[in-house]
């Protein structure tokens, strides 16, 4: 269903593998048992069907200790998979399984509110409802559905609150992936790497798309074999001395990124936060704007955005979270949907775009040449974004991961009265972009989504009018760029 297979060669997968998981045709080469678990409530089993959180948690701790018993296990098993069996694996680990000694949460959003269902406040969960629910889950007695509990509840309750998993319980290895291109689950894998409470933990930021790296990326998949066969057959086999953080740059176009580079930490401690101020002319600068300004757009229009633009003059590096302060108003409502895209322009000024798989094995040597049809945010990325309702911007500073990455109560609506400016602040996904010299990075601010395919539906968006961003003087907008 994806665009030319993803660029993994024909062959390169058995078809016994399920979605999103192992190949047990490899894995079984190596002396493992791949057991893939269908959630009670799947199929004639008894029960509703959770989405992740406690239920699934408590299933797979019993699941675990199953298998720990079985006479052809050696009592220590492990979890591996990608997305929805990635994110599980937190809330699993969380529980303490005796018998689970490792995960490998490849590409694991960590909480399901804020970072991919209700994102800044506003629903975001159509495709999984509509696309997940409709063609993959399957069962008698029901189903969890994250739209129609936005509808009910929009506001963080204890249900949306058991969709976010307590990683600093997780204390066993992990080995952890993530990728910038991916709209749902890298602010996961770094609270994942921020959090867990184990010496023995790896990140490893790679520059694709999350199916190609768990099923194409040979050296990754071997290298989770060489994970696990350290500590759940306990072989000595130097696993130890591999890089606790590795990261991946995009460079956008037909450039090919750079990848594995090996760093101390994340974020990088060497990172250098500026803040660069929005100007009435349409730059950001890092000298402060002394003058009052302001701009506006029509929030109810998606092709009408106010743009700012910094220009490198040398190759320059942005590898960490950015984040957004913006002092906005209204007229015509009492609430502001906002919603953010950092783009990369080339030195002509061209919108640029990054595909998220290798070049080898497409039948096209150019962005240019991709078909309209194969055009999806699974193969191409703008760059990151940042959500945000204006009504929903209080902020719990002591939860929040990282100053740049604010972590938003949700708890009640703080509407905004017509006319008057309030200041947002807005945290936007992690990036890792090179700029030559000559190009440029865009603050782009609309009313609606901008990535390659839409966000949620359109009629979750509470706009109305013209929204106005506020510059200079006591409204000082700024953006903060991680430089390193």
């Amino acid at each position: 269903m994806t665009p030319w297979n993803f660029g993994i060669p024909d062959g390169t997968l058995s078809g016994l593998e399920k979605f999103e998981a192992p190949d047990p045709a490899e894995f079984v080469d190596h002396g493992y048992a791949v057991i893939n678990v269908d959630s009670r409530g799947a199929f004639d089993s008894e029960g509703i069907m959770a989405i992740m959180g406690a239920q699934e948690a408590q299933d797979g701790y019993g699941v675990i200790e199953w298998i720990a018993q079985q006479s052809w296990c050696n009592g220590n098993v492990g979890m591996a998979g990608n997305s929805h069996l990635a994110i599980v694996q937190w809330f699993i680990a969380a529980l303490q399984p005796p018998s689970l000694k490792a995960i490998a949460p490849w590409e694991g959003c960590g909480d399901l509110y804020r970072e991919q269902f209700a994102r800044g406040g506003i629903c975001g969960g159509d495709l999984f409802d509509h696309l997940i629910m409709k063609y993959i889950l399957r069962g008698r007695n029901g189903i969890e559905s994250f739209r129609k509990m936005f509808d009910k509840h929009p506001l963080a309750n204890d249900w949306w609150n058991d969709k976010r998993p307590d990683m600093t319980k997780i204390n066993i290895p992990t080995y952890i992936t993530g990728t910038w291109t991916n709209t749902m689950h890298g602010m996961g894998a770094i609270r994942g790497w921020s959090e867990v409470n184990s010496p023995h933990k790896w990140l490893r930021w790679h520059p694709y798309q999350e199916w190609y790296d768990i099923w194409g990326n040979q050296e990754a998949r071997l290298e989770l074999v060489s994970f696990f066969d350290r500590y759940l057959k306990g072989v000595e086999n130097g696993w130890e001395p591999t890089p606790r953080v590795r990261m991946a740059i995009l460079k956008y176009g037909e450039k090919a990124p750079l990848e594995n580079l090996v760093e101390d930490d994340f974020p990088l401690p060497r990172t250098v936060y500026q803040k660069a101020y929005l100007t009435a002319n349409g730059w950001l600068t890092l000298d402060k704007v002394p003058e009052p300004c302001s701009m506006s757009y029509n929030s109810e229009d998606p092709n009408d955005i106010a743009k700012f633009t910094y220009t490198f003059t040398e190759r320059t590096q942005l590898v960490g979270i950015p984040k957004a302060v913006l002092y906005m108003h209204c007229d015509d409502l009492d609430d502001m949907d906002v919603f953010l895209n950092l783009s990369k322009l080339s030195t002509s000024g061209e919108q640029l775009l990054n595909l998220n798989i290798p070049w080898d094995n497409l039948p096209v040597s150019k962005i240019s040449d991709i078909p309209e049809d194969k055009r999806t945010e699974v193969i191409l990325y703008q760059g990151p974004t940042g959500i945000l309702r204006a009504s929903n911007r209080a902020i719990d500073a002591a939860r929040s991961m990282h100053a740049n990455w604010p972590f938003y109560s949700h708890e009640k609506e703080e509407k905004v009265q017509p006319g008057s400016v309030v200041r947002l602040e807005i945290g936007i996904w992690g990036m890792g972009v090179e700029y030559e010299a000559g190009e440029s990075l865009q603050l782009r601010i609309s009313g609606f989504y901008q990535g390659i395919s839409n966000f949620g539906t359109n009629e979750h968006i509470r706009n109305r009018g013209r929204h106005w961003v506020h510059m200079g003087g006591e409204y000082d907008s700024y953006l903060v760029l991680p430089f390193v």
